[in-house]
């Protein structure tokens, strides 16, 4: 995910991602893509505040966001039915992993694969905030 500058905000964030989920998807515009699924490949980076005081950490879940909760944030969103737009999929995402309070920043990228026999993928890369940040 690398069309974005890095977050450059303060304080520090941590980012923590799940790199190329393979979902099959009902999703499309076209009648071709009604009623069957698609391979679709979904990345997520998400970012929660950081410290930078301390060397180590405490080593505790308290001070991060599951990952598994995101997965199956994402699993259960793919699954709720079809889908017309990828950039609507991927608005849902990030809706549903800024719900979280401590998740500052994310990034979703959706693609859908096999849909060119010559290119690799297609798709949409979005990020959000929270509407409001506490400050």
């Amino acid at each position: 995910m690398a069309v974005f500058a890095p977050w450059a905000d303060q304080p520090p964030l941590r980012c923590l991602f799940l790199k190329n989920m393979v979902l099959d998807a009902h999703i499309g515009v076209f009648p071709h893509e009604q009623g069957v699924t698609q391979r679709i490949r979904v990345s997520v980076h998400f970012g929660v505040d950081d410290r930078t005081d301390l060397e180590v950490g405490p080593d505790d879940l308290s001070r991060t966001v599951s990952y598994e909760r995101v997965v199956q944030l994402v699993h259960r969103i793919v699954q709720e039915g079809h889908v017309r737009l990828v950039e609507t999929l991927a608005e849902r995402i990030a809706s549903g992993v800024l719900a979280d309070a401590r998740v500052r920043v994310v990034r979703v990228r959706i693609e859908k694969l096999d849909v060119f026999e010559e290119i690799e993928a297609v798709g949409v890369e979005i990020e959000r905030r929270p509407a409001c940040t506490p400050g």
